[in-house]
C-alpha cells in the first residue's frame, strides 16, 4: 500500500512513481478520491460530536424539553448513519485506487523499459558457439524430462522431469538449502494455496492477478512464489530490532499462467505452469535494507557462480520494476543454444510497500517503525536444469557440476 501523504506532500516521492509508467490519470484519481474521503471523515466527526453533545442534553433538559431534545437527537443520529455510510464507500474507493499504485522506484534505477536495463557486470567465459543439441533436445534424449504424455494430461507448458533429471533437481535443492542455512536463513516449506487478502498484502493483487490460479471458486490462490506465504509468517507483529534482519528460505512448487507470453519458450522446461523453486525473504530494519539488498544479490551469484555458469548482473529500469519493487537486480544466465543472456533469478528490495499492508512493524526507541521486505530466487530449479543441460554437454554425456555430485551420486550421466 502507498503512503498517500508521502504521494501527497512529496514531489520526488510522485515522481518515482511516475517513472513506473503508470495509467494516465491515476496518481492524481487517487488523490482527489482520497480529498473527497478527509472532507466527509471531518463532516463525520462534526456529527458525532454533535449528536453526543445533543444526547447529553437530554439527561439536562426539563421533562417538558425532552420530547424535542430526543426528536433533534435522533434526527442527528440518522444524519450521523447516513454520512458514515457514504464515508465508508469514499474509503473503499480509496482503497481500491490505493491498490493499484506502485511502489516509487528508487533514484539510482534507470528510466525506461524492458530495454533499458544497466549491466552491472558480467561474470565468467562465454562458451565458443552453441551445444550440439539445445536444452531440450538434450534432455529428451537423455531421459530427463518427458512432455508428450504430460502435455496430453495437463495441456501446454507442462513437464515430467523424469530419471536422473529428478535426482539432479533434488540435488539443487538440497545444495541450495544447505548454502542458506548456513547463512543464518531458516528453511520453511509453507503452504502454496493462499487467500486472497496473502495476495493483496504480499503486494501482487490487483496487479498481478492475471498469472495466477483460482482455486475453489476464489476462495484460495496457488502462488507463483513462495514469498508470499513468508511474507505473512509476520504479518500484524512488531518485532524486536534484535529479531532483525529475520531470513527465509522457501521451498515450494510454484504455479503461473505465463499469460502474455504465447508462443515463447514453448520447449523444453524453460517456462512452465509449475515448477519448484527455493526463494530467499528477508524482513530487514529500514536503516540496512540497502545492504540487505546486496547480500541476496552475492549469495544468487556465489549460487549461478558455483554451479560455473556465465551471467550478468542486470539493474533492471523503472518502467520494468513489478508494483512492489523500488528496486531489483536480475541474474541473466548465458543461454548457448539461443546466443544470448536469459533470466535466471532476480531479487528485489520492496522497502515498506509490502509491510504497510501487512503491519509488520519493528520497535525503536522512537517509536514503531514499518520493516523493510526484501526477495530473492536462490534457485529457480527447472530454469537452472535448462542451463546446465546446455553448459554440461560433452558429446552425450551430461558432467554433473562439482558442487552437486555429493547431493546426486553420480558425476556424469551417458544414454
Amino acid at each position: 500500500m502507498i503512503d498517500l501523504k508521502r504521494l501527497r506532500d512529496e514531489p520526488d516521492f510522485r515522481a518515482g512513481i511516475e517513472r513506473k509508467r503508470v495509467a494516465p490519470g491515476l496518481i492524481d484519481d487517487v488523490l482527489a478520491a482520497d480529498d473527497a474521503r478527509r472532507r466527509l471523515l471531518t463532516e463525520v466527526e462534526e456529527l458525532r460530536a454533535r449528536q453526543n453533545a445533543a444526547s447529553k442534553e437530554i439527561g439536562k433538559a426539563a421533562p417538558d424539553e425532552r420530547p424535542a431534545k430526543i426528536a433533534a437527537a435522533g434526527a442527528l443520529k440518522d444524519e450521523l448513519t447516513a454520512r458514515e455510510q457514504v464515508l465508508a464507500e469514499a474509503d473503499a474507493t480509496v482503497r481500491d485506487l490505493a491498490l493499484r499504485v506502485p511502489n516509487p522506484a528508487d533514484p539510482g534505477v534507470p528510466s525506461g523499459g524492458e530495454d533499458d536495463g544497466v549491466v552491472v557486470r558480467e561474470v565468467g567465459t562465454l562458451p565458443a558457439g552453441p551445444p550440439a543439441r539445445d536444452h531440450a533436445e538434450f534432455a529428451e534424449a537423455l531421459g530427463f524430462i518427458e512432455t508428450v504424455k504430460a502435455v496430453e494430461m495437463s495441456g501446454s507448458r507442462f513437464a515430467s522431469l523424469m530419471r536422473e533429471g529428478v535426482l539432479l533437481e533434488l540435488a539443487l535443492v538440497n545444495w541450495v538449502v544447505s548454502r542458506l542455512v548456513a547463512e543464518g536463513f531458516t528453511p520453511v516449506v509453507p503452504p502454496v494455496l493462499v487467500r486472497e487478502q496473502a495476495m493483496e498484502e504480499a503486494g501482487f493483487f490487483p496487479t498481478d492477478r492475471s498469472q495466477v490460479y483460482e482455486v475453489d471458486d476464489g476462495e484460495l490462490f496457488l502462488v507463483g512464489t513462495s514469498e508470499i506465504p513468508l511474507s505473512a509468517l509476520h504479518r500484524g507483529e512488531i518485532l524486536s530490532a534484535d529479531a532483525l534482519p529475520a531470513r527465509y528460505a522457501g521451498v515450494s512448487s510454484c504455479f503461473r499462467r505465463e499469460a502474455g507470453t504465447y508462443g515463447k519458450d514453448t520447449t523444453g522446461i524453460f517456462r512452465v505452469h509449475q515448477f519448484d523453486k527455493v526463494e530467499m525473504f528477508v524482513y530487514a530494519d529500514p536503516d540496512h535494507s540497502d545492504d540487505e539488498h546486496e547480500r541476496i544479490l552475492a549469495l544468487e551469484e556465489s549460487i549461478v557462480g558455483g554451479l560455473g555458469l556465465p551471467y550478468r548482473v542486470v539493474n533492471i529500469a523503472a518502467g520494468d520494476l513489478g508494483a512492489a519493487a523500488a528496486r531489483k537486480y536480475d541474474l541473466e544466465v548465458w543461454l548457448p543454444s539461443e546466443g544470448r543472456y536469459r533470466e535466471l533469478t532476480s531479487c528485489s528490495n520492496y522497502r515498506d510497500f509490502s509491510a504497510r499492508r501487512l503491519g509488520t512493524r519493528v520497535r525503536g526507541e522512537g517509536g514503531n517503525r514499518l520493516v523493510h521486505t526484501l526477495n530473492g530466487t536462490a534457485c529457480a530449479v527447472g530454469r537452472t536444469l535448462v542451463f546446465l543441460w546446455e553448459h554440461c554437454q560433452d558429446g552425450d554425456t551430461f558432467v554433473v557440476p562439482d558442487v552437486l555430485r555429493p547431493f546426486c551420486g553420480f558425476d556424469h550421466v551417458t544414454r
